[in-house]
């Protein structure tokens, strides 16, 4: 019987990503317009689920602020200027820079191992062409940069405000040949890394993440001539 509940939990929570990961997609290329309300039964009726991982994944979306929960309007579409999102980016840019410069000099043996077992799984997901599995991927390659600088306030913020921009690194990376880029890009890193260069390993990262909102915004522009 406990099994049987755990997979029904295990079962709701991936359903609650896939409906948190199609409705941030759909955000960050805007299909739904900022101030739209997003309706539970709804939404539950175009996913085919209860509202139970709809309300997840919409509790989320929220964290993320993506979406806004409002008295009386209930879930609403948050408003993100492509302005605000490039000045999101430059700012996680320098975060991330900061945050790989310390881990390089910081991290253990056994986080360079797990850092590297992350990168070399990553060559058959790329492979695949797997987005949502290359996105789980670069969000665990990246938190594990974080927690590697050995400063725990520092990687709280980066992992906060990673979560802010979720959906906009997500689609991205839809961007044509962005896999296979940003893969490239985590190698020329992780290079530095391996040699002990943590500038160099910081001007790469700065330079990994101002490419990621240059592909969202090529991504974002395609999308939009179509």
């Amino acid at each position: 019987m406990m099994d049987e509940l755990e997979d029904g939990e295990d079962d709701r929570e991936l359903l609650s990503d896939r409906i948190r990961n199609a409705l941030a997609d759909d955000i960050a290329m805007g299909r739904f317009e900022a101030g739209a309300a997003l309706d539970e039964q709804q939404l539950a009726d175009r996913f085919g689920a209860s509202r139970t991982p709809v309300r997840e994944a919409l509790r989320q979306l929220a964290v993320s602020g993506l979406v806004e929960m409002r008295p009386r309007r209930g879930v609403v579409v948050a408003r993100m200027t492509p302005e605000r999102i490039m000045e999101m980016f430059e700012t996680v840019a320098e975060i991330e820079a900061m945050c790989v410069r310390l881990a390089t000099y910081r991290m253990t043996p056994l986080e360079r191992s797990h850092l590297i077992e992350l990168h070399d799984a990553s060559a058959a997901i790329v492979k695949k062409g797997d987005l949502d599995a290359y996105d789980a991927f670069n969000r665990a390659f990246h938190e594990a940069i974080y927690h590697a600088t050995h400063n725990s306030f520092l990687a709280e913020q980066a992992i906060a405000i990673h979560g802010r921009l979720m959906a906009f690194r997500r689609a991205q990376l839809q961007q044509q040949e962005r896999l296979d880029r940003s893969r490239a890009e985590h190698e020329a890193i992780m290079q530095a890394i391996a040699e002990g260069d943590g500038e160099l390993a910081a001007r790469r990262m700065r330079a990994h993440m101002l490419n990621a909102a240059t592909a969202l915004r090529r991504f974002i522009e395609a999308s939009k001539a179509d």
